[in-house]
């Protein structure tokens, strides 16, 4: 049985009208679970529908959905297909008398700036932009990395390169030159286009300062295209850097260029513990059609629906929002700044001015809104929004339930959606033809076939075990750019011609899923494991601990032991560090439950506010952090580092 009651449960009605359950009876399903066995027991014919179903259009068509002669890790999907992204998220609906005055992007700047875009004036722009690309001598499968704030120019600058038939690689929007230099590098990317700085918090940070110290180190670089976003004084190499100005002279059409349905489009690095970045290598036919899919037809965006995700274009969840949102023909938010600044409610107020109806955030989020209480929220209108999407990281009950409650007013469906940048897009979601449980997934996605195996590599109902998908799917990465030994050791060395994702997750007998945390996260305290989500969600049930990050370290007996950091509303006591540790007891046991809790001013977190508990880990035990170049904070990488030398010595 389930531990949690069903918080939201769609009417006949509400089921009827989700493009899913239309597509579903289609095609002659009335019972989603019956309709996903189909979806994973053929697989050609399911992505073939849903191709169809996403009316993704071709040059020319393919002669045959899936060929899988070099093996499942290596799949060739929508053979001797011709087509462009760029084609199915801008042109053809730029083209279309109706729809081209329909807004495509609505963007916004920490400082107040607003800027909305038709998706005729995108495709102008973008036509524009490409002319300039072509004339400074990027050509097809040249790779160009982005280097940018979430601005306009940044989505500009992908569908243009796209449009070429370059190649783009987006990078995280506060890394330092070291990060940015190793991915130029590994890419042999010939352009980074970049921005003077941006504004975050009513402050200017300097972008091409950290641009030109990663170009200086980039013999590959020919270009850097300088975008003046914020009017920073900048240094100018005559020899290397354009203006992006100088790029917009040529405001004719540009024919997109035809590419073959598996050439690459975008080259995405995830940041490895240690050593290199891994470069996942998405194709034309493959991420886009992944996101519009989980997009489209699982969350049910449609052309008059408004999709804003918080988040960087070097994360996954960027170029999500783009493909996911445009290539159903809606409308897009981007947002430069920070969702409480100047005011707590500045992500409500964005909801409501852009009428919002899928709004994407992460849990961690979610527990820093909480501490500014509902006030906020209740100055704005929100009965635009239609569904929360949540990604990340795993969720805590009590934040979920806050945003359930608060925000959602306990009417709009949280989708918690998981899968990852290899995967395009999500294995685990809340499809909305099914009831919804806090902090749980209600569902493996259509077409994913996902199971949870023991160590022997057997299913198991009921108890944690590796998160596998059993079969490929259209986004699966094409592998990792110049390096298909380290995709096969990551992914594909465990089982037999099975992809384990690196997360432990618990089935139960009604079919929903929890994640329990990253496998290499998860702890092993006298032969039980010990999910670092399961700790923490003890801790936040806690009135004065607002946020909690839990690892394991070795330990002489146990084998590891947990160790907990939270951030508190009040200042840290003595008293209230024991009431925490005897809450921890009470709930979790004395054998499993940390000894050991520690108050910090705050957690090392990503961009997208997602704890990384490898930061954590390895400042506790000073130890060698690998590459931390994704931290907004890295001043508490230094907080839990003293902590960790003061706690080694007593």
């Amino acid at each position: 049985m389930s531990t949690y009651n069903h918080a939201w449960t769609p009417t006949d009605e509400q089921k009827e009208q989700t493009r899913l359950y239309q597509w579903m009876n289609k095609l002659g399903f009335k019972d989603y679970d019956a309709f996903h066995t189909q979806s994973v027991s053929d697989i050609s014919w399911f992505w073939e529908e849903a191709i169809k179903e996403l009316g993704i259009e071709w040059y020319r068509s393919y002669d045959e959905t899936l060929d899988l002669s070099k093996g499942i890790p290596y799949p060739n999907w929508f053979i001797g297909g011709e087509m462009n992204v760029v084609h199915n998220a801008l042109d053809k609906w730029a083209m279309n008398p109706k729809t081209k005055k329909r807004v495509a992007l609505y963007w916004e700047g920490d400082n107040g700036d607003k800027q909305t875009f038709t998706y005729e004036e995108l495709y102008q722009e973008v036509n524009t932009v490409a002319h300039g690309l072509r004339n400074l001598g990027i050509d097809q499968n040249d790779v160009v990395t982005l280097y940018m704030p979430m601005i306009p120019e940044t989505l500009i600058s992908m569908l243009a390169i796209s449009k070429v038939g370059a190649i783009f690689s987006p990078a995280f929007s506060g890394y330092k030159s070291e990060a940015i230099a190793t991915r130029i590098q590994a890419a042999k990317s010939k352009a980074m286009i970049t921005a003077d700085g941006f504004y975050r918090r009513g402050k200017t940070v300097a972008m091409k300062e950290e641009a030109d110290l990663a170009a200086d180190v980039c013999p590959s670089l020919e270009h850097v295209i300088v975008v003046e976003r914020a009017s920073c004084e900048v240094e100018w190499n005559e020899y290397r850097d354009v203006e992006w100005s100088a790029l917009k002279k040529n405001v004719t059409d540009y024919k997109t260029e035809v590419k073959n349905a598996d050439d690459p489009f975008m080259l995405i690095y995830t940041s490895g513990t240690t050593g290199k970045p891994k470069g996942a290598v998405h194709t034309h036919s493959g991420f886009p059609t992944k996101s519009a899919f989980d997009a489209g037809i699982c969350m049910d965006v449609k052309e008059d629906d408004t999709l804003f995700w918080y988040t960087d274009m070097g994360w996954m969840m960027g170029p999500f929002l783009v493909y996911g949102g445009l290539m159903n023909g809606a409308s897009i938010v981007m947002y430069e700044g920070t969702p409480d600044f100047p005011e707590p409610d500045r992500l409500w107020e964005l909801v409501e001015r852009y009428q919002v109806t899928h709004l994407g955030i992460s849990p961690t989020l979610v527990r820093s809104m909480m501490k500014h209480g509902e006030s906020w929220i209740e100055k704005h209108d929100l009965n635009s929004l239609k569904m929360i999407g949540s990604t990340g990281e795993p969720w805590n009950p009590e934040p979920w339930q806050w945003l359930f409650e608060h925000v959602g007013k306990s009417r709009v469906p949280i989708f918690n959606y998981s899968g990852g940048t290899e995967i395009s897009g999500g294995m685990l979601g809340n499809v909305l033809v099914k009831p919804i449980q806090p902090v749980t997934f209600n569902a493996a996605l259509p077409g994913m076939d996902v199971g949870v195996f023991n160590e022997h590599g057997h299913a198991i109902t009921g108890d944690v075990g590796e998160l596998v998908l059993r079969q490929p799917w259209v986004g699966m990465t094409k592998g990792f750019h110049e390096d298909d030994e380290r995709y096969e050791d990551t992914y594909w060395s465990r089982f037999k011609d099975t992809w384990v994702h690196g997360d432990w997750a618990i089935v139960d007998e009604e079919g929903f899923y929890t994640i329990t945390g990253r496998s290499d996260d998860v702890l092993n305290v006298a032969g039980k494991r010990l999910g670092p989500a399961e700790v923490e969600s003890v801790l936040v049930e806690h009135n004065e601990v607002i946020e909690a990050g839990v690892i394991g370290i070795p330990h002489s007996v146990k084998g590891e032991e947990a160790v907990a950091f939270v951030v508190l509303k009040e200042k840290k006591s003595d008293p209230l560090l024991e009431e925490i540790l005897l809450h921890l007891e009470q709930k979790l046991g004395k054998a499993l439950a940390p000894r050991k809790v520690f108050a910090v001013d705050d957690l090392p977190k990503t961009r997208n506010a997602k704890v990384m508990r490898r930061a954590i880990k390895s400042a506790y035990l000073n130890r060698p952090s690998g590459d931390l170049s994704a931290l907004e904070n890295p001043e508490a990488v230094n907080q839990i580092r003293a902590i960790g030398l003061q706690s080694s010595q007593s």
